[in-house]
This record gives structure tokens, C-alpha cells and sequence, in this order.
């Protein structure tokens, strides 16, 4: 029997959203992953970096909320403190199972983009636990290489139980309403690109160096998700925030935008990055204490 706080759902996927799929997305090997912490390159970026970073900031709106979520999570027309509910719940789980950060920023990703189109039912909570669930399986799948099953998925504070054909349905409705993307460009593809781009001092090493700032970006990038306001940015934007915050590299007090942060790619919003700034240092203080 569950316990009081606990109810197995066997609730239709389709009462929230319908959806004619009926083809499933196959677990591809050929993941999109951010490098290893090993793998980091302290090499100056290639030709081809540049080419494959102007690749993704070109598709970097096809994978972004509608861009009137923000307006609808500000003014209450979505149910944001189930939204906190739900991503709280994803994030517990990704350091529960030792995700990497991409499946977790991805889990949210999908969260809000399906959001941005369809109204959940805000009375009852249950709905927003199976899209949680739903998105957190569908970015494991995506990036991890191994699994859990979704009965698995849901033992950690859970108050609702699904079905696995309840949580496959809710997945089919997910991939249906994103189009099929998701393969999303998120601030991780760029954190390799952007550290090459920052200065290296001659006492410092700089494996050390690429580590210490690929860790503490890692950890600024998903607390990002957080917070509504950060939707309205890119990801190249806050990967480059990110990125600057971490390893010390900031405008100066004059507002006017460093050496460092103009090197970094010419499409890249040094207006933004520069407004990321303080909100940045506020999450670092956060972390760190």
C-alpha cells in the first residue's frame, strides 16, 4: 500500500495534451554531451570551432521557450511556483543519480518549451509531476548512458506514482510539441569554446585553470534555471556570463565591456553579458556559501 502522501497515477497523458504519434524516439550513442573535464582543450580554437559555434547560435532559437513565456511566467498567467515545484524535484534527482549537468538543464529545457505552448491544469498538482517526469526521461535518454526506469524515476518525493505507459504517453506528447528537437543547444555546447578564449597566466596551470572554471560554470549554468528572468537570454549568453563570472573576468566598474568578453565571438550579446553580470555574482555568493 502507499503511503498517505503518495498516489499511483494512472492518468491519461491525453487529458492534458493530445497527441496522433505513434513512433518512439530510439536512445542515440552519438551524444551531444559537453566535454569531460579531462578533455577540455587549452588550445586555441580551430576554424572549425568558429564554424560549428556560428552552427549553434544560428539554431539557438529553434530551441528556446515561445518568446512570450517570460511575459506569461511574470504576470502569473503560468503556475510558476509549480514550475519551482517541478524543477526543484528534477534537480533533486539529477544529483540523486549523479546526472551531468547537460541532463539537467536539458529536463528543464523541455520543461519550459512545452510549457511556453500548452496550459497545464493548475488545480491539481499532478499534472506538472508527469511532465517533470516525462522531461528528466527523455534528457536522461538522451545523455546518460545509463537509465533508470521510470518507476525508479519516481521514488525519490514523489506525491505521484505514474505508470510507465502514462509517463511513455506524456514523453510521446513532449517530443510531439518540440518538434522532435531534442538535441537542444544549451550554454554547455559553448563552455569548451569560451574558456579557450580566456587568458592564462604563466604560474597557473592550465589544466587546473580549464577544470576550476568548467566546474564553477557548470554549477552557475544550473542555477540559472532557477530563475524566469534568465528565459529571456540565450544560451551563448549565458554560457559567456558564465564562463566570465567563474574565472574573474568581468567589465570594469565603468560598464564598459572587457577585452576578454569582446574576443569571445562577435554574435555573442556583450550588451547582455554585461547585464548578467551582477545577477551572475549574486548566484556565485549563493554557491559558494
Amino acid at each position: 500500500m502507499s503511503s498517505p502522501s503518495s498516489l499511483f497515477c494512472s492518468e491519461d497523458a491525453a487529458d492534458i495534451v493530445s497527441c496522433d504519434a505513434d513512433t518512439w524516439i530510439s536512445h542515440s550513442s552519438s551524444s551531444s554531451s559537453p566535454p569531460s573535464l579531462s578533455s577540455l582543450s587549452t588550445y586555441p580554437c580551430s576554424p572549425s570551432d568558429q564554424i560549428n559555434v556560428d552552427r549553434l547560435i544560428n539554431s539557438e532559437p529553434d530551441h528556446m521557450p515561445d518568446p512570450d513565456y517570460v511575459r506569461r511566467c511574470r504576470d502569473r498567467s503560468v503556475d510558476v511556483a509549480a514550475r519551482q515545484d517541478s524543477i526543484n524535484w528534477i534537480l533533486k534527482l539529477h544529483a540523486h543519480y549523479h546526472f551531468s549537468p547537460v541532463t539537467a538543464f536539458l529536463s528543464v529545457n523541455y520543461f519550459d518549451r512545452f510549457l511556453s505552448f500548452h496550459s497545464l491544469p493548475q488545480p491539481n498538482g499532478w499534472p506538472f509531476q508527469l511532465l517533470s517526469v516525462a522531461c528528466l526521461s527523455l534528457a536522461a535518454k538522451m545523455e546518460e548512458p545509463q537509465v533508470p526506469l521510470l518507476l525508479d524515476l519516481q521514488v525519490f518525493e514523489s506525491k505521484y506514482v505514474f505508470e510507465p505507459k502514462t509517463v511513455q504517453r506524456m514523453e510521446l506528447s513532449v517530443m510531439a510539441t518540440l518538434n522532435w528537437r531534442l538535441r537542444s543547444v544549451t550554454p554547455f555546447d559553448f563552455i569548451d569554446y569560451f574558456i579557450s578564449k580566456l587568458p592564462l597566466s604563466s604560474s597557473t596551470s592550465s589544466h587546473d585553470f580549464f577544470i576550476r572554471v568548467f566546474s564553477a560554470s557548470s554549477d552557475l549554468i544550473l542555477s540559472t534555471t532557477r530563475v524566469i528572468d534568465f528565459l529571456g537570454f540565450s544560451p551563448s549568453t549565458i554560457a559567456a556570463a558564465a564562463v566570465l563570472c567563474a574565472a574573474g573576468q568581468f567589465c570594469d566598474n565603468s560598464g564598459r565591456v572587457s577585452p576578454v568578453t569582446a574576443s569571445f565571438h562577435e554574435r555573442v550579446n556583450k550588451v547582455y553579458i554585461v547585464a548578467l553580470r551582477n545577477v551572475f555574482w549574486f548566484c556565485w555568493v549563493c554557491i559558494v556559501n
